[in-house]
């Protein structure tokens, strides 16, 4: 009997939910847009994903309301909804685990609490303040150390820079950057 590709027959809320978010590629795509990464062209240069891939899970992702697609500004951008923004806690938790539970000695990203500059316990409280602040809260920074996996895309390089979660990336390129690709 072959291995079924959906949960449909679990009666189980984590399985609905590993329907819409448990497929590969489909988490680091809701984590770049809580660090305002907007456009496909973005995304897709940052994740170093096919582009028939990351329309399908765009598409899952805009179908189960955890992103929406604005057209407004001549290109079109992706935007979490209240229920994608509901998901900061299992991204925080998860980069977390993966912090102490895979290879690697430094985080790849600090997280701090805006409004008194503390950074956020493992759990993602902020100690001072006592509770856990909403992404928009937030501000991100590269960790300490060197990255050997640092990458050199546009993203990578506006996510050098401390910023707020959920505040769009200036990923337009420099004048000396497009003359270095001449």
């Amino acid at each position: 009997m072959a291995l079924g590709t959906e949960y449909d027959r679990q009666g189980c809320y984590l399985a609905r939910a590993l329907e819409v978010v448990g497929e590969r590629w489909t988490l680091l795509i809701v984590r770049d847009c809580f660090y305002g990464v907007r456009r496909f062209s973005d995304l897709r240069a940052h994740l170093d994903i096919s582009r028939a891939v990351l329309s399908a899970r765009l598409d899952t992702l805009l179908d189960a309301g955890v992103l929406t697609r604005d057209d407004s500004g001549g290109h079109p951008e992706y935007l979490l909804t209240e229920a994608g923004r509901a998901l900061w806690p299992v991204i925080y938790t998860l980069s977390k685990w993966g912090e102490h539970h895979t290879s690697g000695s430094h985080p790849t990203r600090i997280f701090s609490h805006a409004a008194c500059g503390t950074d956020l316990d493992d759990h993602g409280d902020c100690p001072t303040c006592g509770h856990a602040p909403d992404p928009g809260e937030l501000i991100v920074r590269p960790g300490p150390g060197h990255n050997p996996m640092r990458r050199s895309d546009r993203v990578a390089r506006a996510l050098e820079q401390p910023h707020h979660l959920l505040t769009p990336l200036d990923t337009r390129e420099s004048a000396p950057e497009r003359a270095s690709r001449s």
